[in-house]
């Protein structure tokens, strides 16, 4: 192994947890390409085991929402100097941005100007907002790495490169999902209902939807007799808020099982699921679980959205999005959605209980899921982190291959 000053440097700058498992996989997927790289830039624990030298705290990337971001906004521009002037002295063979778009697009728009490769991995939602950020984008990336089949065709409309390499939670669920291991498990018994509720994995999220969605589980506890709840936290920060949510609240019957991780777990095990609109709505889906989606930003963050009318799309959560992009209908509605005034205790209860009532309907529902995790999986073989990696090393083959004519 070369010196570390000799060895060709990636750089990759991660936001979030999500975001670290796929700095991880592409880290040991790119490995296979460049076994003498060293990997640097911004990422979390699971990077880190692959050898990757983090130059920050990755916690300092994770915010949400307009409000949150602007009371940042001063240290991010600070970290967003430093980072683009290290990594223009440092001449990276690539940058990889990891989501994160706030960010990771202005520190990879001026590194491009600066003749750095740079790739955005995972593009943002460009079919719920502006369509035009498509084109501002390109400016930022020389390529954009999509886990949903119905991207690139958008990218392509304004002349962006940009490649579907599969979204790798689809490699993580079985296509037909089984509750019984997931029960076992978690020390479940197999005949009784359970409901898995998960309010966020933001600390801010908890905080604002948290008492919101115990008091929803209550309700559904009190209708639905023999109910388990469980309640997997993103960490132990949120399990402690959790903790101090439930001790806050009535002194009742309702004894949920709190966990720390096991989310996957308890989706699986669940026979419906409560949850708070993002990622997690696609682990749901995946798991086949049907679900009730709820979510709320601050007032300040669904204003400006609502005034300047940034979003485009009449639906949030994931499943919803894929079934009408995918052709199941323009009117489709998989998940009921409850968000920012409609998300109260007792709609997100009913909502519930409507799904708990109705064994037909879910059957429907995991049916569709079921489709819609093939249409994920497309027609690629192997994991998404694999073709992520052959996506990137053919960009930086290419610009050699160029460079050395």
């Amino acid at each position: 192994m070369p010196d570390d000053n000799q060895s060709p440097l990636i750089a990759i700058i991660a936001g979030e947890e999500s975001g670290d498992q796929l700095g991880a996989d592409l880290i040991a997927a790119l490995r296979r390409f460049y076994p003498d790289a060293r990997f640097a830039g911004i990422g979390g624990t699971r990077m880190q085991e692959q050898g990757f030298e983090s130059w920050h705290d990755m916690r300092e990337l994770s915010l949400f929402g307009f409000a949150e971001v602007v009371s940042h906004l001063p240290r991010l521009l600070r970290l967003r100097k430093e980072l683009v002037a290290r990594l223009t002295t440092e001449k990276p063979m690539v940058v990889i941005g990891i989501d994160a778009p706030d960010f990771n697009l202005g520190v990879e728009r001026r590194l491009k100007k600066a003749g750095i490769l740079t790739v955005h991995y995972v593009s943002p939602s460009i079919w719920a907002w502006r369509e035009n950020r498509a084109e501002k984008i390109g400016h930022s990336a020389n390529r954009v790495l999509c886990l949903f089949p119905m991207e690139p065709p958008i990218y392509a409309k304004h002349g962006i490169d940009a490649r579907f390499v599969g979204h790798p939670l689809a490699d993580r669920f079985p296509l037909v999902s089984d509750r019984i291991p997931a029960r076992r498990a978690l020390q479940l018994p197999l005949d009784v209902p359970v409901l898995a509720v998960l309010p966020g994995s933001r600390a801010s999220e908890v905080e604002r939807m948290g008492a919101i969605f115990l008091d929803a589980a209550r309700r559904v506890a009190s209708a639905v007799p023999g109910l388990r709840i469980v309640i997997p936290a993103a960490n132990t920060r949120m399990l402690a808020t959790m903790k101090t949510l439930l001790a806050r609240g009535p002194h009742d019957e309702m004894m949920p099982i709190l966990l720390e991780g096991h989310a996957h777990d308890a989706m699986l095990a669940a026979d419906v699921v409560l949850l708070a609109s993002g990622t997690a709505t696609l682990e749901a889906m995946l798991a086949k679980r049907p679900m009730v989606v709820g979510y709320r930003v601050s007032p300040i963050s669904y204003r400006i959205a609502r005034t300047l009318k940034m979003l485009k799309t009449d639906v949030y959560a994931l499943p919803n999005i894929l079934a009408r992009a995918c052709g199941m209908g323009s009117k489709v509605m998989l998940v009921p959605e409850l968000m920012q005034d409609n998300c109260t205790a007792g709609k997100l209860a009913d909502a519930t209980l409507s799904l708990f009532r109705d064994s037909e309907r879910r059957g429907a529902i995991v049916a569709a899921f079921e489709q819609l995790h093939e249409i994920l999986r497309g027609d690629l073989h192997g994991h998404a982190g694999d073709h992520a990696a052959t996506a990137i090393a053919e960009l930086v083959d290419a610009k050699s291959t160029t460079a050395k004519h």
